[in-house]
C-alpha cells in the first residue's frame, strides 16, 4: 500500500511538473508569435523568460538587450526592474552575467601589458585614444599598484583614432607611449607596423558588445563601463574571486 502511494506521488508531480513546462512553453511561443507580428525588431529574439515579478517575463534580443512583456505580448517595456525590498537593480545584474567574458578567453595577445608592483592583480581594458573618459580614467588607474594591466586599443571614435592607435601600437614601448599620450598628453611619433590586432580588437569589442571606452574586464569576467576612480578599481579588485 505504502509502495503503490509513493508510486502515486511519484506519478502525479511527474504529470504536475510536465503540465507546468508545457505551460511554460506555450507561453513563450505565444509571446514569441505576437512580439514578433507586433514589433519588427522582435523577429528574432534570443531567449523569453519568466522574471521574480508574477505575470511579467523577460525578452532578451540581440545578446544582451532586455524588454519585459505580460504573457499575451500585448505591452512591451523597456527599462530597468528593481527588487524594491532587496534593493536589487534586477535588469542590471543579468546584463552583468550575461555580457561576463571568461578573462581566460581574452585575446591577450592583442594586448600590450603595463605592470605595477608584483603585478598580481588582473584586469583588461578597451580604450580609445581619443577617449576623453579614458584619459581620466588613466589617470586614476596610476594610482592603483600590485596590477597588471592588458591594454586593448579600441579605435571606434572615428579615423584619428585609428592612426594613433596604430602609432601606439607600433612603438617600440607601447606602455611608455600609451601613458605618455593619455596621462602627460605627448604624442606617439608616427609609425609603420602590422595592425591586424587593432581590427581584431574591434571585431571582439562588437561581438562581445563592448559599445564605449573605457571598458575594464576584471579577472572573475565582470565588466565596468565607464572611467572608474581609483577606489572603484580597488573595490572591484577585491572583490574578484
Amino acid at each position: 500500500m505504502i509502495h503503490n502511494t509513493k508510486r502515486l506521488a511519484a506519478a502525479a508531480l511527474l504529470a504536475l511538473t510536465w503540465t507546468l513546462s508545457f505551460g511554460v512553453q506555450a507561453q513563450e511561443a505565444t509571446i514569441r508569435k505576437n512580439l514578433a507580428e507586433r514589433v519588427p525588431s522582435f523577429t528574432k529574439i534570443d531567449e523569453v523568460s519568466r522574471t521574480p515579478m508574477p505575470g511579467l517575463f523577460e525578452v532578451r534580443i540581440n545578446g544582451a538587450e532586455l524588454y519585459y512583456t505580460d504573457a499575451e505580448g500585448n505591452f512591451l517595456i523597456a527599462g530597468k526592474l528593481y527588487d524594491a525590498r532587496q534593493q536589487r537593480n534586477l535588469t542590471e545584474e543579468r546584463i552583468e552575467k550575461l555580457t561576463a567574458v571568461d578573462f581566460d578567453a581574452l585575446p591577450l595577445k592583442d594586448a600590450f601589458t603595463i605592470v605595477r608592483g608584483n603585478g598580481k592583480r588582473k584586469i583588461a581594458v578597451f580604450e580609445d585614444p581619443n577617449c576623453g573618459y579614458c584619459k581620466r580614467f588613466e589617470a586614476d588607474l596610476q594610482k592603483v599598484n600590485n596590477v597588471t594591466v592588458y591594454m586593448f586599443l579600441y579605435p571606434i571614435l572615428g579615423p584619428d583614432s585609428n592612426e594613433k592607435s596604430r602609432n601606439l601600437w607600433c612603438a617600440r614601448d607601447k606602455g611608455r607611449a600609451w601613458q605618455d599620450w593619455m596621462v602627460r598628453n605627448i604624442p606617439a611619433p608616427a609609425a609603420q607596423c602590422d595592425t591586424t590586432a587593432l581590427q581584431r580588437n574591434v571585431e571582439f569589442g562588437k561581438k562581445h558588445h563592448i559599445s564605449g571606452t573605457p571598458t575594464t574586464f576584471f579577472a572573475d569576467g565582470s565588466r565596468v563601463p565607464g572611467a572608474i576612480n581609483a577606489a572603484m578599481i580597488e573595490k572591484y579588485l577585491a572583490e574578484v574571486r
